[in-house]
């Protein structure tokens, strides 16, 4: 999995691309959510346009991810689903936890 991180204000923003797969996608993600975390970034916003491919871990990383970041006085939010990571969420019923958008701007406008 690849990652591009920039930073729009006080948003952390996480392009992923590739593969959320046990072993290697989903540490990778876990990561730099922890570095972001670790320096001070508590608006992280996940760019999941470009993730081809995503399984249960990945899912469950991504889940354990918004806890963290959650208790740690932060939000997590995810931007451009692919259709089949929206199915899954969908499917999960884990598209009601996630706050989810298609446009950048309007992401980063919303972070209280």
């Amino acid at each position: 999995m690849k990652s591009e991180i920039k930073d729009i204000g006080d948003v952390r923003i996480i392009r992923l691309a590739g593969k959320i797969t046990i072993g290697a996608g989903d540490v990778h993600m876990r990561e730099l959510v922890d570095r972001a975390l670790a320096e001070g970034k508590k608006k992280i916003l996940l760019d999941l346009e470009d993730v081809s491919t995503i399984d249960s871990s990945g899912i469950g990383e991504m889940v354990s991810c918004y806890t963290t970041v959650a208790r740690n006085g932060g939000q997590l939010k995810l931007l451009r689903l692919s259709p089949k990571i929206n199915d899954i969420l969908q499917v999960t019923q884990l598209i009601t936890v996630f706050d989810v958008f298609d446009d950048q701007q309007e992401a980063i406008a919303s972070f209280s």
